[in-house]
């Protein structure tokens, strides 16, 4: 469990350089360039996720009892709650049709929705920590971004064409439908619904 919480500080605070330490980002990017300082970042991404992987799988195989029992149906308003964030997730990447503009930090949203759509079917002390500490990372993010976009440091997304809301939800759903099917038990280890465990 003490990985788990390493593994998230580092890999949030990664995420959270910009909020934390606002002239930091700027500093390394005066001192070794864009690109590198780009480059640096993915790297320290990818890496802590891996770790965060890693720590969860760890944290799954220890003794540590429920927080919670969920109520019966969670399972399903879990897996319907990620339809949502899968299709927020997608349209983050497009270019703006009304659900870009409307929910103005697609991909935010769609952590958020993520983590609290776990957190409805996950009783598990290490599943709470894991998806609790992505919700609040998105609230503070969401949080931030307002602030950044009151002083103009960002700009909200202009729509372009309704057909990337069409693509969106085709591509989520997609998306959703083969994570349903097998590849969150592949990934994970743990099929989204009971009955689809093979």
């Amino acid at each position: 469990m003490a990985l788990l919480v390493l593994s998230l500080i580092l890999f949030l605070g990664v995420h959270l350089i910009r909020v934390v330490v606002p002239g930091f980002r700027q500093a390394m990017i005066d001192g070794i360039g864009k690109p590198a300082w780009i480059a640096i970042h993915s790297a320290a991404s990818i890496l802590t996720l891996v770790f965060v992987i890693y720590a969860f799988g760890a944290a799954r195989s220890e003794p540590i009892g429920l927080l919670y029992n969920p109520p019966m149906g969670m399972a399903h308003l879990t897996v319907t709650l990620m339809l949502i964030a899968v299709i927020c997730l997608v349209a983050g990447f497009l270019p703006a049709g009304h659900i870009k503009t409307k929910t103005k930090h697609p991909i935010v949203l769609s952590v958020k929705i993520w983590a609290l759509a776990h957190l409805l079917s996950n009783g598990e002390a290490y599943s709470v920590l894991l998806f609790a500490a992505f919700l609040a990372w998105g609230v503070v993010m969401r949080i931030s971004l307002k602030r950044r976009q009151q002083r103009g440091e960002i700009t909200l997304p202009v729509f372009v064409s309704a057909k990337y809301d069409l693509y969106a939800v085709i591509i989520g759903a997609v998306v959703w439908a083969l994570m349903i099917w097998r590849v969150h038990e592949w990934l994970i280890g743990v099929a989204p619904l009971p009955m689809l465990a093979s």
